[in-house]
């Protein structure tokens, strides 16, 4: 096996540095320029690849991509690995690159590395334990068990969710209106999650702020909820203190609604300023709508 591990950041440079000589050491969030060798990588183990294209995959009849994720059908000269080491952000910007040059056949490993207090949301949808920090601990602790891990264990394939702006979303997603209730509407599938026509700035009290959601490890896809307070990610909300009404406590942002779940293949979001947020990354723009779906092709993801 070709294996490839990417140490995404000072934090996952620290603790790769401690245990392999021979990682890439890259930035927090790498960019198309600095994943370049993942094109190298495919073409090299895989120059050719005869198996049915994704318009091939989207045109047949009995939509195998919608059901139970497979194994990739791409047979390279000998198996790829890449292990990425780093955030939730790092990851999905590897497997992005993937993704944009149709190369998901390559198997994917991930180590979380979180600072003190923070968690990974893809370390929790794929049963995996975090690394806290640089370094490896006594006796190298977890950081040896997890790089391991993510070098030795099967993959399994895994559904993939990506939106029209071609962004793969491995741990979650939130669209929100900035500071205030979204205007529009967010349905998954044929299912309306969120229609509100009326806004108002928080105050303390819930509302109708936008949704979460998160890919499914199996079919369909994604799986969305309210927010009926505002995005941790929302800076205007969460600078303002609300008023406290009389007998009551205001609501702490990132709420949501448990009882309203909705799962799918899509979800689309059209409004008023949408912001998006993406594993933790705010897209630089608001959009005035936005569509995340399953890809036509799974991951191999090393994952429980």
């Amino acid at each position: 096996m070709t294996t490839v591990v990417l140490a995404c950041g000072p934090r996952a440079a620290d603790l790769v540095g401690a245990l392999l000589a021979d990682a890439v050491t890259l930035p927090a969030v790498p960019g198309r320029r600095d994943l370049r060798l993942l094109d190298d990588l495919a073409a090299a183990h895989l120059p050719v690849d005869d198996t049915p294209g994704l318009d091939e995959i989207a045109a047949a009849p009995d939509v195998p991509h919608q059901g139970a994720p497979q194994f990739a059908p791409q047979r390279p000269d000998r198996p790829v690995r890449v292990v990425v080491v780093g955030a939730d952000a790092a990851l999905s910007a590897v497997v992005t690159r993937l993704m944009r040059i149709d190369a998901m056949w390559i198997s994917v490993g991930f180590v979380p590395v979180v600072a003190e207090g923070e968690t990974s949301v893809v370390a929790q949808n794929w049963q995996l334990s975090t690394v806290t920090g640089g370094g490896t601990g006594p006796d190298g602790g977890p950081s040896v068990a997890a790089l391991n891990f993510a070098l030795t264990a099967p993959v399994r394939p895994t559904a993939v969710v990506r939106d029209d702006a071609g962004i793969v979303t491995l741990g979650s997603a939130e669209i929100f209106r900035t500071g205030a209730e979204l205007v529009g509407e967010i349905i998954v599938d044929s299912q309306t999650l969120v229609a509100n026509t009326a806004s108002r700035a928080w105050d303390g009290r819930p509302g109708a702020f936008g949704a979460r959601l998160v890919p499914t490890i199996d079919a369909p896809g994604l799986a969305a909820t309210r927010l009926v307070t505002p995005s941790v990610w929302d800076a205007d909300a969460a600078g303002r203190t609300p008023r406290r009404r009389l007998f009551r406590r205001p609501a702490e942002i990132g709420g949501v609604d448990p009882d309203a779940v909705l799962t799918g293949r899509a979800l689309q979001a059209g409004g008023v300023e949408l912001t998006v947020v993406r594993d933790g990354v705010v897209h630089p723009r608001s959009v005035p709508k936005v569509t995340f779906y399953r890809h036509l092709r799974d991951g191999q993801f090393v994952r429980r």
